[in-house]
């Protein structure tokens, strides 16, 4: 079961600290960890259910593609980093 964590501004809708989800793909991890906490998936997926042009997603601190994330294999050991990006000035 991979780990996921989102940053601070996501944290009230996310997990604050690495916590466990089933799943063997992106997709099924985030999948499930929307059970726990729904309200995070409006944030990170759009209506299309792709991951929204300003979130990136890290796996094990590299970079993911948004396009292709939510299809990459994911082991338990993985740890998945959710940023949403802020704009304004």
């Amino acid at each position: 079961m991979p780990l996921i964590t989102c940053t601070q501004h996501l944290r009230e809708v996310g997990p604050g600290q690495l916590e466990h989800f089933s799943g063997d793909t992106v997709g099924e991890a985030l999948q499930n960890m929307s059970e726990r906490y729904p309200r995070l998936r409006g944030y990170v997926l759009d209506d299309q259910g792709e991951v929204r042009k300003h979130v990136a997603v890290f796996i094990d601190g590299e970079l993911q593609d948004r396009r292709t994330v939510l299809a990459r294999p994911v082991g338990e050991n993985n740890e998945i980093y959710i940023l949403q990006a802020l704009s304004g000035g």
